[in-house]
């Protein structure tokens, strides 16, 4: 089942949920609406939105790149970088469970004729440079021309480290490719590693951001890169349908996410772990260590608790994965300490019983 499925028999509930199946469920919070109502507006199209500008420009200046553009979406973001940095009959390079390659509907090659050359991703995301520099193509008319490497940070969760991706972005570079980075939860990896989101931009000739997760916004992702890349991203953004006219309201959520929502991603990353360690407690129920690291935790139970143990959160108020056979669970500003409390509460109380 898609990671993106809901539970059609909650579509009519009024009562408030825990949320768990993703960060993307997160609400504004009344600060947050506030600065979207106070927002200055324009034609964001006719580029006279202040507010939309002001948030570019922020994040160029972030991540010390030269230029940014707002997106409604990571999806739309990630496929506008491809289209610019490739021409038909052209390749990616990707990792085979990365987002861009798995979960956009292969936007690249459908609209873009744009090939994708999935490379092997370790558990933890992580793909090797001698992987990477054996796809590469030859010069010859029977191959694509490999044009791209598109990399991917966090993956389920997990940091790639910034050493390795800026080995695998030399190499790439090297061999004549460009390098992109989906950084759909870049700001869980700048918190995690306590480093700059400069650094982590440093060897990416573009970067998607998304605001939309654990940074919390209603909606938007911005693309940061070159001047003559953002430029022609403008373009391609225009042939997606992405322009949008006072769309300062979201960039207005986007820039008090930016002041407000970077550094609390910790208590994100504080919340995760301590569910994660009270839940390895349980004999019934088993926990992937290894992929504790952000806000993130993937819980393996048996066969026959799968649904039962869903249908008991549920009822009680908790939403959790429903993957199988590893249910992933995912925090975010919407649940709380007490909240926390509450989600090993139920977990034990089904397995007590």
């Amino acid at each position: 089942m898609s990671q993106y499925a809901h539970s059609p028999q909650l579509l009519n509930s009024h009562k408030r949920m825990i949320d768990l199946r993703s960060d993307t469920v997160t609400q504004p919070t009344a600060a947050m609406k506030q600065a979207m109502v106070d927002a200055p507006l324009g034609d964001d199209v006719y580029e006279e939105d202040p507010t939309v500008k002001a948030l570019e420009q922020r994040l160029a200046s972030m991540l010390n790149k030269e230029a940014a553009l707002f997106f409604p979406s990571g999806t739309q973001s990630n496929l506008a970088a491809l289209l610019c940095h490739c021409q038909r009959g052209e390749e990616v390079i990707v990792g085979e469970q990365y987002h861009t390659f798995l979960h956009e509907a292969r936007g690249a090659s459908v609209l873009g004729g744009i090939a994708m050359h999935p490379l092997p991703t370790s558990k933890l995301g992580r793909i090797e440079i001698e992987d990477m520099l054996a796809a590469i193509k030859p010069d010859d008319i029977h191959d694509p021309i490999s044009k791209l490497l598109a990399l991917e940070n966090t993956v389920s969760g997990c940091v790639q480290e910034q050493a390795h991706l800026n080995a695998l972005a030399e190499a790439a570079h090297a061999r004549g490719l460009t390098v992109h980075l989906d950084g759909a939860r870049f700001f869980n990896a700048v918190v995690k590693q306590n480093q700059t989101p400069a650094e982590l931009a440093a060897p990416m000739d573009s970067v998607s951001i998304c605001l939309s997760k654990g940074l919390g916004t209603p909606a938007g992702s911005v693309l940061v890169g070159s001047e003559k890349l953002i430029r022609y991203a403008k373009r391609q953004r225009k042939i997606l349908g992405g322009g949008m006219r006072q769309s300062g309201m979201l960039a207005g959520a986007g820039l008090y996410a930016l002041e407000n929502n970077i550094e609390r991603l910790a208590t994100d990353h504080e919340h995760t772990r301590i569910i994660a360690e009270a839940l390895s407690e349980l004999p019934q129920l088993e926990v992937d260590q290894e992929r504790l690291q952000t806000n993130m935790f993937f819980i393996k139970p048996r066969p026959e608790d799968h649904a039962p143990l869903q249908a008991f959160m549920t009822e009680n108020g908790v939403r959790i994965g429903w993957q199988q056979p590893w249910m992933r669970c995912v925090l975010h500003l919407g649940v709380s300490a007490e909240d926390v409390t509450r989600i090993i509460e139920l977990f034990r109380r089904y397995y007590q019983s």
